[in-house]
This record gives C-alpha cells, structure tokens and sequence, in this order.
C-alpha cells in the first residue's frame, strides 16, 4: 500500500480547495492524505491523551509516521540509548494500529560505530513494527550495513536531497520503501516537478508485492508540499 502525505498536517491557503472545509486540521487532512509524519516529537514527548486525540480523529486506515527524539539520535548517538527508546515507543502506543513507522534520523555527523551497530541490532528487541532510518553519513551506504539493517527489518530512507548518491535509492529491510522529499534546490522549500513526483511514484511503484511505501513531502516552508503530495496522490 502507498502512504502519501506531508511532515505536519498544515494545510496551505494554495491547497485549501482540495480538502474539506468543514473539521479539525488534521480530520480536514485525513480526509484526503492516508498518512503523516509527526516532526514533534524529535523535540519534545507528548501525553498519551494527545496520541489518543490523534487517533480517534482519523479514518480507520491513516497512519502515523513519528519520528524518533534527538535525545536518542543526536544527544547520546545511539550509544546506550535503549532506555529513552523504550520510553518513547511506549509514548507513542496510544496511538494503536494507527501507527506507522517510526522514523529514526540520524545527524549528519554521525557515522556507523560499533556503538551505532550494537543499537541496529538491537532494535528488533524493542520494536516489532515498521523503521525507517534515515542516516546523512557515507558509512551507512555499504553493503555491510545495509545488511545488518535489512537484519533488524529496519529500512533506509531514500531522500532528496541525498547526502551521496546511494542515499536517494531505498535500502536495509525491503518489507518497508520510505522516501523523505525535503525540497531541492532549496531545503524545506522547493516545489518539485511533476516529473520528479512521477520518478518518485516509480520508484514507489517497482517496490516488492505486499511491501508498504510511504512518500513524504518535507518541503513545508512555503506550502509546496501539500500540493506535491496531492500530485503524486494523483499519479
């Protein structure tokens, strides 16, 4: 199943005539985008009853993409770093079988350790549903790497702009394809063509049978991502 949507579910004055009018931001989204990526909680936890919220307000078929804290991915690096995930992932359980991968970003410093290995391993004890990691440092692009991924059933994020050119083509487990699209030239702003939406449908296209792909517009800024999704939606 494709999942298309945006990081936040903000919806631009340019998009408004797409979406309901009547409803909440995120039921007025929900109607028409199948899923989102919640950014928030990179930076801070949020109660229970907020999940539980976000759930009852949506179809029964969206889905949730929440992303990692920094504590985990930028403060401690994935060095001894179980606790806090654990902690986050029974944050998140409210939102029950409407959660979708959790995303794990990495900084752009921070290359594969030991450390960073140990945790890879690790993952699948703390969580058995979907993972998409996104990593911005070259040792992640080997085929060690993408193995010991593809192990922990944790996929890499394809994104653009790609840190290398590996890192713009899907990798690790294959049961999950997830595109970040953050805007290029300009990060977080940039429109993409209809020709680059329909490259990234192909590719969401040519994925295995029975695997889920997800494709999420980063480019928020200036209002473009709504209305990419809503293309690639279309295509």
């Amino acid at each position: 199943m494709d999942r298309i949507g945006t990081a936040g579910w903000s919806i631009p004055r340019s998009s408004a005539a797409h979406f309901p009018t009547e409803g909440t931001g995120l039921e007025r989204y929900a109607a028409v985008l199948p899923a989102v990526e919640i950014n928030t909680t990179f930076y801070r936890s949020h109660r229970p009853a907020i999940f539980e919220r976000w759930a009852a307000a949506t179809p029964a078929d969206f889905r949730f993409a929440v992303k990692a804290p920094k504590t985990i991915t930028h403060e401690r690096r994935l060095t001894d770093a179980e606790d806090l995930a654990r902690v986050f992932l029974e944050q998140v359980s409210p939102l029950g079988d409407k959660l979708g991968p959790v995303l794990i970003q990495l900084r752009p410093s921070l290359s594969f350790t030991p450390e960073a290995a140990a945790f890879v391993a690790g993952w699948p004890r703390l969580h058995d549903g979907l993972t998409a990691l996104e990593a911005r440092h070259a040792t992640w692009f080997t085929e060690d790497v993408s193995g010991r991924l593809a192990d922990a059933r944790i996929a890499r994020v394809a994104a653009d702009p790609a840190v290398v050119p590996e890192a713009s083509a899907p990798g690790g487990w294959p049961g999950l394809t997830y595109i970040r699209l953050h805007g290029s030239p300009r990060m977080y702003s940039s429109p993409y063509s209809t020709e680059q939406i329909a490259a990234v449908a192909r590719t969401l296209a040519a994925r295995a049978p029975g695997t889920e792909g997800w494709g999420i517009f980063d480019n928020t800024m200036h209002g473009a991502a709504a209305a990419n999704a809503l293309t690639l939606m279309a295509l």
